[in-house]
């Protein structure tokens, strides 16, 4: 199954006027649960920072921009620089945000991650939302990411785990996510890669356990896989979500309530030495 022509076909759909890419940015926030974690560990972090001063966050990926809207409409001090290799994401998120109140504080630019990017370290935090697992020379992303940042500014990464993070659970099976280049990190390689890279890890977690999981095939898999057969199914969603949205948000709530033991997402959080 591949994700990227239905994402672009909804984005398409949805991008046709600032109203509409904000109902966008809120389904995904709200079916996603990685969104839920993500926002609050970004809350966190950056309200630990100083606030005399604009906090620069590089949002490596940035995709439709949902968590580059967030930083910017959450917090008025942030900074945002949005990095993508694809020059239409860019071009879609340019548009949208030149028509809001934040578009003197965010920059657009095309680039490979794991390409040089500054020298100077300028960045308070460089975020990587399920980016990570479509690169394959992940060491020399973390090396840049180190290269840019402050002494003691911080690294995000959220990526499926080796948990079954891809649909694969046994040796052998391939992953039901074309765009992947590998299934998903133990936490020791993940750990492992930032740390040679420079960075010292201060913390990490399952995501997606029991209850996750569960309401992750209910929200985005099952949809996914019916609207990746023909975007027709769309027609169909709105009844198929009446009864499945409030069992599924029940269920991301409770997942972000856990302490996972296990969970086919990952959320690691390191440190550039101060």
């Amino acid at each position: 199954m591949d994700y990227d022509p239905v994402k672009d076909r909804l984005g398409d759909a949805f991008g046709r006027s600032p109203a509409l890419n904000k109902v966008f940015y809120r389904l995904l926030d709200t079916v996603f649960l990685r969104s839920w974690y993500v926002r609050r560990e970004l809350r966190a972090l950056i309200e630990s920072m100083p606030k005399d001063r604009p906090v620069r966050v590089l949002d490596a990926g940035t995709g439709f921009g949902q968590y580059a809207y967030f930083l910017l409409d959450q917090f008025p001090h942030v900074e945002v620089t949005a990095v993508d290799v694809k020059a239409d994401y860019l071009a879609r998120a340019r548009t949208f945000f030149d028509q809001t109140p934040h578009a003197d504080r965010i920059a657009f630019r095309q680039l490979d991650l794991t390409e040089p990017m500054e020298q100077e370290a300028v960045y308070d935090l460089c975020l990587s939302v399920d980016v990570m697992e479509h690169i394959e020379d992940d060491r020399a992303v973390f090396r840049n990411f180190r290269q840019v940042l402050r002494p003691g500014g911080y690294v995000i990464v959220n990526t499926p785990s080796d948990q079954g993070g891809s649909g694969v659970t046994e040796e052998g099976e391939e992953s039901f996510i074309g765009e992947h280049v590998r299934d998903g990190y133990p936490p020791a390689e993940l750990q492992e890669k930032l740390e040679t890279a420079g960075l010292e890890v201060v913390d990490w977690m399952y995501t997606y356990g029991r209850y996750g999981s569960a309401g992750w095939r209910l929200l985005v898999k099952w949809p996914i896989g019916l609207l990746n057969r023909s975007m027709a199914f769309g027609a169909l969603l709105p009844f198929y979500y009446l009864p499945a949205l409030p069992t599924g948000l029940a269920l991301n709530a409770l997942d972000l309530r856990e302490k996972n033991s296990t969970g086919t997402g990952l959320l690691m959080i390191s440190r550039k030495p101060a």
